[in-house]
């Protein structure tokens, strides 16, 4: 199959997943240096991991624009293009505006096969017209509106470097072209986050500040279908349009309120909505968070498997012996006839990239806007500064460096999941050596930071081409040199562990075995099985 992203084809086999994606949303004064950050983790089996980028051009009047189906890369149809488009890198644009997304699916009644938009083209054909996240928003439901939105449900985080916005938008049917939504903006000092699960409830109908915006047949339309019935200052987006089940609180609520009680313990919030056992008490849709959150305390945010909760991925036998955090797929199973099911953690081994935009209001643009960028699972990556004004990507993560059907080492993709798929098979020993080096990379490249931004604004202050080169050199540099440190580190771990084995820093092999609670977890299961009886005569040990 293929994905166009506005002239670029870039060939993929994707197929949309269940509970596949995680963002949170972070605003200025809820942040340590007051920018503004999204995340977002593109999480699917079969997504190959790359950067896009897309500069900016100049158009004819009357130009059009072919749309395919971010997904699926079916031809949808044609729509105008504007004059002039802004040149994107990634999920950030050269403006600073950033927007991630998050399927939930909904009222499939509502989905309308005639429609030109889906949620991807959407994203990437708004991020290269919007200055600002408002401006995003009112683009976005102007393009549903004039060729009607072909995704199912969703929600989007949208960040500018003043403000963070929630949206959710879902299709009016097939006998009705356009969409209903509703956009909130994060209030200044909070932060929020969606997971698959439409999450906006209740809203004000009239808010003096505009800092609410909806379509106007959202109340309307949810009477017409018989989803909603009250009073319109009680109506409920999220329960009318996609109500919970069982699997919405456990697989997709659950990572929200993971990061909430990372972010805010004092809070003291309960696991039992996501249990399934309060279903009528849901989370808000932001909290204020205990401390201000820097970029790199929002990247271990979205390393997260539950640890230290009811839910903790390390704890239970599917860990195995040494408390790997995953679980191989499908999420549910059967058991005679009862079903079951492995939980679904932010950081999950089928990431194709996730990256942690940050925005900021008191720096040039090219300067202000880091696309901090990453492929495959999150808790073993590296993320990487890419700054927004760059005219290009490093060759290791750019699109047609590789794709999901050919291994290659020239590739970021799979270079990173050579080393986390090799570390899967004695986890709690590898880990410690990939977050050496992951924490070692990750910390040079904030150190550098500063002193960085200082040359590009000197730079930009006399030619803003200059800055650009300039940052376009070193997020490249940085870029290329990070994946070739991360296949010595995976060849390091074959010979560090090979066979079972385990070599100290002289090289001397040893044969630490199994760890002693999975022995006793052996001895528990099989009894005497293995267990040595000396013969008569013979010394007992």
């Amino acid at each position: 199959m293929k994905r166009i992203i506005t002239g670029f084809i870039i060939t993929l086999l994707f197929t949309t997943t269940t509970y596949a994606c995680t963002n949170f949303l972070i605003t200025k004064g809820a942040s340590v240096d007051g920018s503004t950050m999204i995340t977002y983790a593109a999480d699917a089996h079969v997504l190959y991991g790359e950067l896009y980028y897309t500069p900016a051009a100049d158009y004819l009047p009357n130009t059009m624009l072919d749309i395919y189906e971010w997904d699926t890369g079916k031809f949808l149809g044609q729509i105008k293009q504007v004059p002039h488009t802004y040149s994107v890198v990634g999920n950030i644009n050269e403006h600073q505006v950033a927007i991630g997304e998050t399927t939930w699916g909904g009222r499939k009644e509502l989905r309308d096969p005639k429609a030109i938009m889906d949620y991807g083209s959407l994203m990437y054909i708004t991020l290269q017209r919007a200055k600002t996240a408002r401006e995003a928003i009112k683009i976005m439901g102007d393009l549903v509106e004039e060729y009607g939105y072909y995704s199912s449900g969703e929600s989007f985080s949208i960040s500018d470097k003043n403000e963070v916005w929630i949206m959710e938008m879902i299709p009016k049917g097939p006998e009705k072209k356009g969409a209903v939504w509703v956009a909130r903006k994060v209030p200044d000092g909070y932060i929020s986050g969606h997971a698959n699960q439409a999450r906006i409830r209740q809203f004000p109908l009239k808010d003096k500040k505009n800092n609410t915006i909806y379509e106007k047949d959202v109340i309307k339309l949810a009477r017409e279908k018989g989803y909603f019935k009250g009073k319109d200052k009680d109506f409920s987006f999220a329960d009318a349009y996609a109500p919970l089940d069982y699997g919405a609180l456990r697989f997709c609520e659950a990572r929200v309120y993971a990061m909430f009680n990372r972010a805010a313990p004092s809070l003291k919030l309960s696991m039992d909505y996501v249990k399934g056992i309060t279903p009528d008490k849901p989370m808000p849709l932001w909290i204020k968070p205990d401390n201000k959150l820097s970029v790199h305390d929002v990247m271990e945010l979205m390393r997260d498997h539950f640890e230290g909760t009811d839910f903790d991925m390390t704890k239970d036998i599917g860990a195995g012996a040494y408390n790997l955090p995953y679980r191989w797929r499908p999420l549910t199973w059967e058991v005679d006839s009862v079903e079951y099911c492995n939980e679904r953690a932010t950081s999950t081994q089928q990431t194709g990239f996730s990256f942690v935009t940050q925005s900021r209001s008191g720096m040039p643009d090219p300067i202000g806007g880091i696309l901090w960028f990453s492929v495959d699972d999150t808790y073993s990556t590296v993320y990487v500064p890419m700054y927004c004004g760059i005219n290009k990507v490093p060759h290791s993560y750019a699109v047609g460096t590789g794709d999901f059907q050919h291994f290659t080492w020239e590739s970021a993709f799979w270079v990173f999941n050579f080393v986390s798929n090799y570390a899967y098979s004695r986890y709690s020993e590898m880990i410690v050596d990939i977050q050496k080096l992951q924490r070692e990379l990750e910390g040079r490249f904030f150190a550098d930071q500063d002193k960085i931004e200082k040359v590009a604004v000197k730079l930009y202050n006399d030619s803003p081409g200059l800055a650009i080169d300039y940052l376009t050199k070193y997020s490249c540099d940085l870029g290329n040199s990070t994946v070739k440190r991360w296949k010595t580190l995976g060849e390091f771990l074959i010979y560090k562990y090979l066979d079972g084995n385990l070599k100290d820093e002289l090289g001397n092999v040893k044969h630490p075995g199994y760890p002693k609670s999975w022995y006793r977890k052996i001895t528990n299961e099989t009894g005497n099985h293995f267990k040595m009886v000396p013969l008569e005569g013979e010394k007992s040990h």
